[in-house]
């Protein structure tokens, strides 16, 4: 990672709150971030929750009139409910607008018959439950690449550690970029070190985080984070709007996932929830404008990574067994 010195940027109420005597104190330098994303900048941009073809082209088209840029565009009901055409689709569509296209892999232990997710302690949650499912996400692994696919979503530990080591081993593209789903995202420093480790390039961490807790993931990685700015309601709910530029300065090298709170769950897709996709698709990118906007208005707008950008960098990995 390229190291970076953050630029000093304006606070919310920050004027009229010292003239009022009720100034906060200085920042300090030392909560700051040191990395950047490779190629520079500090932030990217995410539209998540964008389930095929027909939501991605309103996200593009929205995109484009509120002058939204976009690095990465995610899709959450997996590989297996896209038909070839349609990921096709979308992997074209992509690659016209120079976009990252990151789609989920495989089974999932909340879509299978084990009762422990539905129990009142959530055991298992989104992993893949034995071999089968392990097998499952890499098979839309494999079909995802190969049809153009450059980043994968991946909400198990084991699939992330097995799909590095395919990548290593040449089953899948060596530049294929492996995403940890906010599903199972790290909570503390040694957790998202474990995750990079394993072969993460780039990590949700649950939106509830606080800041503080994103510095002291900071003083032992430098892998890119994900977070969502608004979290959809079965991930919290949480609007971090104000604190846009302080999670940059405290998290980068950053992706701003553009969420949706008071939306329904729309996992897995299908033309049934066709109306309440494609307005929500429309919605996330509209919120990302006053993301941009509330960034621009505070000065910390100027750091954002070159459209385009999608590595990672150098990033610290376990050693693979011979």
């Amino acid at each position: 990672m390229t190291d970076a010195s953050p630029k000093a940027a304006r606070r919310p109420g920050e004027q009229a709150l010292a003239a009022l005597g009720l100034g906060a104190p200085d920042l300090s330098p030392a909560d700051a971030s040191p990395h950047a994303f490779p190629g520079g900048g500090r932030w990217r941009t995410e539209v998540p929750s964008v389930e095929g073809p027909e939501a991605l082209a309103v996200v593009l088209k929205e995109s484009s009139r509120l002058d939204v840029p976009i690095h990465r565009i995610s899709q959450g009901s997996g590989v297996w409910m896209l038909t070839d055409a349609e990921i096709t689709e979308m992997v074209e569509a992509t690659n016209e607008r120079d976009i990252e296209l990151c789609l989920f892999t495989g089974p999932r232990g909340t879509w299978d018959i084990g009762g422990s997710v539905r129990t009142d302690s959530r055991g298992g949650g989104l992993r893949a439950r034995g071999h089968d499912a392990v097998a499952g996400c890499i098979e839309d692994a494999v079909r995802a690449t190969e049809l153009g696919v450059k980043c994968l979503l991946v909400a198990d530990e084991g699939v992330l550690w097995t799909l590095h080591r395919a990548r290593l081993a040449g089953i899948i593209p060596a530049d294929t970029t492996l995403k940890v789903s906010a599903l199972i995202g790290p909570v503390n420093p040694a957790a998202y070190a474990v995750y990079e480790q394993l072969g993460g390039d780039s990590l949700n961490v649950p939106s509830d985080l606080t800041l503080d807790h994103l510095t002291e993931i900071r003083r032992v990685s430098a892998a890119p984070m994900d977070m969502y700015i608004e979290a959809p309601d079965d991930l919290g709910g949480y609007v971090r709007m104000y604190e846009v530029a302080e999670l940059i300065r405290r998290g980068a090298p950053l992706y701003l996932k553009f969420g949706l709170s008071k939306a329904p769950a729309i996992y897995p897709y299908g033309l049934h929830l066709r109306d309440v996709t494609l307005s929500t698709a429309r919605e996330r990118v509209r919120r990302g404008r006053l993301a941009l906007d509330l960034l621009a208005r505070h000065g910390a707008d100027g750091d954002m990574a070159p459209l385009g950008s999608r590595l990672p960098g150098k990033l610290n990995r376990f050693d693979i067994p011979s």
